[in-house]
C-alpha cells in the first residue's frame, strides 16, 4: 500500500482509502476534499450512507461554501448509496465500474477540469446481496482513476467493520488518507492511522526534552479510544529516557485489561526497556523491529 497524504492534497489519478473512527475526522476530511474539487473546477459527487445528503451539504455550508450554485449547475451531486452502489438492487462491481467510467467521461465532455467522487461504504455491512464482492470492486475500480483526471476516496468507518475486514479493504487501495496529526512540528510528528485494521499512532522524529510533553499529551488523548493502544515507532529517530518513562506511565494509566503495544522499536531501545524491567508491566508490550540495527 502506498503512502498516506492529506485529503486536500489528493491528486488526479488517486484512489484513496479513508479509515476513520471519529465523526469529526470524517467531516474534516470530506469537507476538505469536496471543497478542493469545487475550487478546482472539477465535477464532485458524494454517495452518502450513514449520513444524509443534507448533512453532507451542511458540512460545506459550515466551512463557508454555499453549495447551491454547484448543485444547480450540476458541478456537485450528493446522493445515497441506495441510488448509486445499489441502484440495480444487488451490488454489481462491474456495473459500478462501468458507471464511474461514464461519469468521468461525461464530466470531461461537459468541460469540467476533472472528476472526484467519495462514497461511504457502510452499506456493505447491511447484508445487501453482492456486498461480499466489495473487495473485488476496490481492485477493479483502480482502472477508473489511474492516469486520468479523476480521483476517489472510499470511506470505511472502523466502528462498522471488523479489523481484518478493514485491513483487507485498505490494502486494496494504492494509498490512504492521512488523518489529522495529534502533534506536528519540525522535531516530532504523531499521526493516527490504522495498523492491521486497528487504531494506532505513528511516531516520527525525535522525543526529547522538547517533545516529551507532547508525546505524553497525545497518549493521554488516545486513552479515550476503545481497546488497546498501538504505537508504531518505525520512524522514530531518537527517544531519551524521559520519553521512555512517558510511555511506561501512559501504559500504567490504562484501565485494567487494556494494553499499550509498542511496535517497530529499535532493537537497542528495546533492550534498554528490557534491562530496566519496564517490559514486565502487564499493561505494556514491546516488539523490536527486525532487520535494522
Amino acid at each position: 500500500m502506498g503512502r498516506a497524504r492529506p485529503a486536500e492534497d489528493a491528486r488526479q489519478g488517486d484512489h484513496l482509502c479513508l479509515a476513520f473512527a471519529d465523526d469529526l475526522e470524517q467531516r474534516r476530511v470530506m469537507t476538505a476534499y469536496l471543497r478542493a474539487g469545487l475550487e478546482r473546477g472539477e465535477r464532485v459527487i458524494y454517495y452518502a450512507d450513514r449520513n444524509t445528503p443534507e448533512t453532507v451539504l451542511s458540512w460545506l455550508r459550515a466551512a463557508g461554501v454555499d453549495p447551491t450554485p454547484a448543485l444547480r449547475s450540476g458541478q456537485l451531486g450528493v446522493t445515497t448509496a441506495d441510488d448509486s452502489y445499489l441502484a440495480a438492487g444487488p451490488f454489481d462491481p462491474d456495473a459500478m465500474v462501468a458507471a464511474l467510467h461514464k461519469e468521468v467521461a461525461d464530466a470531461l465532455a461537459a468541460g469540467y477540469r476533472g472528476y472526484r467522487v467519495s462514497g461511504e461504504m457502510g452499506w456493505a455491512t447491511r447484508g445487501v446481496p453482492g456486498a461480499e464482492r466489495l473487495g473485488e470492486y476496490e481492485t477493479k475500480v483502480d482502472e477508473v482513476f489511474a492516469g486520468r483526471p479523476a480521483s476517489a476516496i472510499c470511506q470505511y468507518d472502523a466502528r462498522r467493520f471488523a479489523p481484518a475486514e478493514l485491513d483487507a479493504f485498505e490494502r486494496r487501495h494504492p494509498a490512504t488518507v492521512e488523518l489529522t496529526p495529534l502533534y506536528d512540528d519540525a522535531v516530532l510528528r504523531l499521526v493516527p492511522y490504522f495498523r492491521s485494521g486497528r487504531r494506532a499512532v505513528r511516531v516520527a522524529g525525535t522525543v526529547d526534552h522538547r517533545t516529551t510533553q507532547a508525546l505524553a499529551a497525545a497518549l493521554e488523548a488516545v486513552r479515550g479510544w476503545s481497546g488497546d493502544v498501538w504505537l508504531d515507532m518505525g520512524d522514530l529517530e531518537f527517544i531519551d529516557l524521559a520519553g521512555l518513562r512517558a510511555l511506561v506511565a501512559a501504559a500504567e494509566r490504562l484501565p485494567d485489561g487494556r494494553r499499550l503495544h509498542i511496535v517497530e522499536l529499535a532493537p537497542l531501545l528495546s533492550r534498554v526497556v528490557s534491562v530496566v524491567g519496564w517490559d514486565t508491566s502487564p499493561s505494556l508490550t514491546v516488539r523490536a523491529r527486525e532487520g535494522r540495527a
